[in-house]
């Protein structure tokens, strides 16, 4: 992998500081095919009344303790990007696409807690049209693991024989669970939040000029709602993998479908009328998990 990349954060990642860097050339794989070495690492997170109180607002999550699983992913999502747009990564980050995540939050969190973040690269993955790569996110609170994740990014092209195929979605053949509409208001709070301000997340004249009908909500974003109308989004423990097949368009009418399984709960959202889902998930439970551990 060559020399190792420590970064070192205080604060919250700079939005401003990484965005500058997003137009850079790329650097390419290296010959032996790995991700550089990077491992990031933020110490002395703590919720502000502010963010917490948006975050919750604009996912649809309910307040109160513990906290979702989905705020260790959101606000450790500034790091994924600090890294993506590092001079090292060897492919531009607006060339990147966020498509599955593999969460699990090993103990409740509290709003007033202090994490520790670390971020580090992980496996890639030649596909026959594309490239996957990982990022591993774990948080630490008072010296204990609390969170950790996987997120996977694909950039398209060629880089190589095919050496995988993409993990499948499952099939979800539920019931109606909820039905809403996408608001269109906060995607800029959101995108400083998250530290994700690619303009497909805030401007319509900018996402068509891409080929799409209109700007989409940032995708963990649309994961916290579909978790808040499932009400699973703060039982702990709790494992999660979702799969980003598509926009989720600012003003659509979303339905979300539900399938109760002995030990899972799958979900699938729609987007208007178009009958293949924009995101899939599953989700076991503290009962699956705490039987996993039994067996």
């Amino acid at each position: 992998m060559g020399t190792p990349i420590r970064l070192d954060y205080r604060a919250k990642p700079s939005v401003w500081g990484f965005m500058a860097n997003v137009w850079r050339p790329s650097r390419g794989f290296a010959d032996d095919g790995l991700l550089p070495d990077f491992q990031a690492r933020w110490s002395g997170q703590r919720a502000s009344r502010g963010e917490l109180a948006a975050f919750l607002d604009l996912s649809g999550l309910p307040a109160g303790e513990p906290l979702s699983i989905l705020y260790p992913h959101t606000v450790s999502f500034p790091m994924l990007m600090a890294v993506l747009s590092h001079p090292r990564f060897p492919l531009p980050i607006w060339n990147v696409l966020q498509v599955r995540n593999h969460l699990l939050l090993h103990a409740p969190i509290a709003p007033d807690a202090v994490l520790d973040f670390t971020v580090r690269t992980g496996a890639r993955r030649v596909l026959e049209k594309g490239v996957e790569m990982d990022l591993h996110v774990s948080a630490e609170a008072e010296g204990r693991t609390v969170y950790e994740g996987v997120n996977t990014f694909y950039a398209r092209g060629r880089f190589g024989a095919a050496q995988a195929v993409a993990r499948p979605s499952p099939a979800v053949a539920g019931t109606l669970a909820a039905e809403w509409r996408m608001a269109g208001h906060g995607r800029w709070r959101y995108g400083l939040l998250s530290g994700d301000l690619n303009p497909l997340h805030l401007s319509d004249g900018y996402a068509r000029r891409f080929g799409y009908a209109r700007a989409f909500a940032h995708p963990q974003l649309v994961i916290g709602q579909c978790l808040g109308h499932l009400g699973t989004a703060q039982q702990a423990p709790l494992q999660i993998e979702t799969w980003i097949k598509g926009p989720v368009f600012y003003g659509a009418r979303l339905s979300l479908r539900s399938e109760s399984r002995p030990r899972e709960q799958r979900f699938a959202l729609h987007v208007d009328v178009d009958p293949r889902p924009a995101i899939v998930g599953r989700c076991l439970t503290a009962n699956a998990l705490q039987g996993d551990r039994h067996e």
